[in-house]
């Protein structure tokens, strides 16, 4: 495998994340596309929870270690495909190796006619070695490419022309996009196409199809600002590349064949940490999105422009009015839309990602809550958000608290 030489990331513990904040920038691009199959100021370095009990702590389970981790099972009825696209940015330097073109690694989660019979792919041995290497946990560092999915690889997409609606998913600042896969999953059984971003040189992790493996650049010296600008500048160019909209300017077809299944007038973003932040910038920037959810991320940007369509924000227990964080409170007098603004009790910042139930799983719970019931809330407010906004389909979860999930608390500054 090849690696090119760059500068190293700052270490970054197992199951890290940061909670960054962004600027809006001007719409940007045109480029080819090409296929392949509390605030805080850097990264956070969560611990295992030295309150709740677990088996063998620090390392993997039994079930774990004999046949991999599972992630949840989706509860949509259409079988899934996963697509991974390789996109290139001709027109746009990279922001943070400026001698490199913008370059990004998507995976595409669909309703799928019949599954392909190849089992997708969690993450790649090196990803898992790169997220992992510095971890301070005990758990064998390729353990995050054993993780068993629920996708198969490049199966033929269902659906009729412009009949899906798009969820576009960013992950926290220094983790892979495979760690909003359970998330995905969910969606796309239930008959969305998802979008995972993979914003490159902000992840320890991201493997290209020549098989170079990129590190975390941009952990090196965070510049959260920053970061939500040039996230909002990917979605757009993502954007654009899996509706087709280069196809005046480079004579390419979407770049998934799936593409024109897309409905182009219904996408939402929702994003965890920096992917969660990022979100008002990238619908500040591009008015295709629709609605946004930001799971636990602080909303360090001017708060300054009001924004008038639907936004989630949903937290652990401290994202709540007058808590720690003031960025929740400045950004949601500048939401004139419709806005909801939710906690869910026992959480932790890692909770609204697939490392609540994989950590459970190999023996290092994250949150007093348990991990797959984190799982099952996060999954059921932002289908419930989506389906609402996208669909048009009204859900109860939304207007007040629910018996089903008492957990969760509604707040109205």
């Amino acid at each position: 495998m090849r690696h090119r030489s760059l500068p190293r990331a700052a270490a970054v513990m197992v199951l890290a994340a940061a909670v960054c904040a962004p600027a809006a920038t001007a719409h940007a691009g045109n480029t080819p596309v090409s296929r392949a199959g509390v605030p805080s100021v850097g990264p956070d370095l969560p611990s295992v929870r030295p309150d709740i009990p677990s088996v063998r702590q620090g390392l993997p389970s039994v079930r774990a270690a004999e046949s991999g981790p599972t992630l949840p099972a989706p509860s949509g009825k259409h079988p899934i495909g996963l697509t991974t696209l390789h996109l290139k940015d001709s027109g746009r330097p990279d922001p943070w190796v400026p001698g490199e073109h913008r370059e990004l690694m998507v995976s595409v989660w669909y309703p799928a006619v019949r599954p392909s019979g190849t089992p997708a792919p969690y993450m790649t041995a090196a990803e898992s070695e790169e997220y992992l290497k510095n971890s301070g946990t005990d758990v064998p560092p390729r353990i995050l490419s054993t993780v068993r999915t629920h996708a198969t690889v490049d199966a033929e997409p269902a659906g009729r022309r412009g009949g899906l609606p798009l969820v576009v998913l960013s992950p926290g600042f220094g983790m892979p996009r495979a760690t909003l896969t359970g998330l995905a999953e969910e969606l796309a059984g239930r008959g969305y196409a998802v979008a995972a971003v993979g914003h490159n040189y902000e992840a320890n992790g991201t493997t290209f199809p020549d098989g170079h493996t990129t590190p975390c650049v941009a952990c090196k010296d965070p510049d959260h600002p920053r970061v939500g600008a040039v996230r909002a500048r990917d979605v757009s160019f993502v954007l654009d590349a899996l509706t087709g909209n280069l196809d005046a300017l480079t004579g390419n077809s979407p770049a998934w064949r799936g593409g024109k299944l897309v409905d182009a007038g219904r996408i939402a973003m929702a994003g965890h940490s920096a992917g969660g932040f990022s979100v008002i910038p990238a619908m500040l920037r591009d008015p295709r999105i629709k609605a946004g959810i930001n799971m636990d991320g602080n909303f360090r940007y001017p708060n300054d422009v009001p924004l008038n369509r639907p936004v989630l924000m949903l937290g652990k227990p401290s994202h709540v009015p007058g808590g720690p964080d003031g960025t929740w409170d400045e950004t949601w007098k500048e939401l004139t839309g419709w806005k909801r603004w939710l906690s869910v009790g026992g959480t932790e910042h890692l909770s609204f990602t697939d490392l609540a139930a994989l950590a459970k799983e190999l023996g290092i719970p994250l949150q007093a809550l348990d991990g797959d019931r984190c799982d099952a809330i996060t999954r059921a407010y932002v289908t419930a958000f989506v389906d609402k906004h996208l669909r048009g389909k009204e859900s109860a979860l939304l207007d007040g608290p629910s018996a089903r999930y008492p957990e969760v608390e509604f707040h109205r500054p």
